[in-house]
């Protein structure tokens, strides 16, 4: 089954302009809190209307402006889950599971599923937040939902709970033959449960790739910055090099083609390769000074500038991520020396914008 969203809105001085198509597969959408993806669920639900468009799903339109259709949330067949769960507090598990499935008795087989029975007739006040996820998934379910919507579900949940829903997650999608639409600020969250991914930047729905053709090519600087890459800069074209002006190192591009609407690169951090401290300064050759080394859970983070360069602006400042085992190896020549790494041009990304 197809789900079509083509719809405009505005909210005060922020505008919504979301399009896109996804069927029998799990759509993400990638963004900052604010820029409207949750609000592009809630117009698909029925809970917010938009100024115009059109959204169908199947053969049933859902809304549309022009033929003033405009289903009640009951109407439309969706499953929500939302960032807080929206459990009724003066309503048991059971309630809240059974209040909108027409279904009773099928809705009542969710307690075994998702492990209830302890807490059947308990109130939301009175469980645990796992529990408190399978009330959510199971009444989610349980009036047969034609599409599922996921709204940043992880958001307020430790790691091993958030791992947890992950997986039911993951468990539903497999046997659900809707669509999914999925929305996220993290883009491993997106990474690994999605099949293909757009970007909601400033209110507009962008990028819309496959996934893996999404992180090894976004498209512009927004996407690039969302799938991780911490090292942008504007570029000065000059026949087969580059100038990366913020980094203020020239890059030689032999036999790599630079589309011609290139304004910017982008290089992921953990593709440096370390020269150590006695290097020849050249093309594509940064020499470093460390300015802050954090250590994070598996690898380390370098963040340093190239002393040869006189810019400094936001994205002079570059990011440098290793294994611990070569940082150790090279501590004291990282912390108190200058050390040359080089760019591999072959893993850069262009960007328009």
């Amino acid at each position: 089954m197809k789900l079509y969203v083509n719809i405009e809105k505005q909210l005060g001085d922020f505008y919504l302009k979301s399009s896109f198509e996804t069927e029998n597969e799990i759509f993400a959408m990638l963004g900052p809190s604010g820029c409207g993806k949750s609000l592009t669920l809630k117009c698909i639900a029925g809970i917010e209307t938009p100024d115009r468009g059109r959204i169908v799903l199947g053969e049933k339109v859902l809304f549309d402006s022009e033929k003033k259709i405009n289903l009640k949330p009951q109407m439309r067949n969706i499953g929500f889950l939302f960032q807080d769960y929206a459990l009724f507090p003066k309503m048991t598990v059971k309630e809240n599971i059974l209040l909108a499935a027409s279904d009773k008795e099928y809705a009542c087989g969710f307690k075994e599923r998702f492990c209830l029975q302890d807490v059947w007739d308990s109130y939301p006040g009175e469980i645990s937040g796992g529990e408190s996820q399978r009330t959510a998934l199971a009444r989610m379910l349980a009036v047969k939902p034609e599409v599922l919507l996921f709204d940043e579900p992880f958001s307020a949940l430790d790691n091993y709970l958030s791992t947890r829903l992950e997986h039911e997650i993951l468990d539903i999608t497999q046997v659900f033959k809707g669509p999914v639409v999925f929305v996220s600020h993290d883009r491993n969250e997106v990474y690994r449960l999605a099949s293909r991914i757009a970007v909601m930047d400033e209110g507009e729905l962008i990028d819309i790739q496959e996934k893996h053709d999404f992180f090894d090519a976004p498209k512009n600087l927004a996407s690039s910055r969302l799938t991780g890459c911490k090292n942008n800069s504007s570029v000065i074209i000059k026949n087969d090099k580059i100038m990366a002006t913020d980094w203020g190192v020239s890059i030689y591009l032999k036999d790599i083609l630079i589309p011609k609407e290139t304004l910017y690169i982008g290089y992921r951090a953990h593709y440096f390769e370390y020269l150590g401290k006695e290097f020849k300064k050249g093309d594509n050759i940064i020499s470093c000074r460390q300015e802050r080394i954090i250590e994070d859970t598996f690898s380390v983070i370098i963040c340093f500038r190239n002393i040869d360069n006189t810019v400094k602006s936001e994205n002079s400042l570059l990011t440098w991520e290793i294994e611990k085992d070569l940082y150790d190896e090279n501590e004291d020549d990282i912390r108190n020396s200058v050390f040359g790494l080089r760019i591999r041009p072959e893993k850069l990304m262009f960007f328009g914008k």
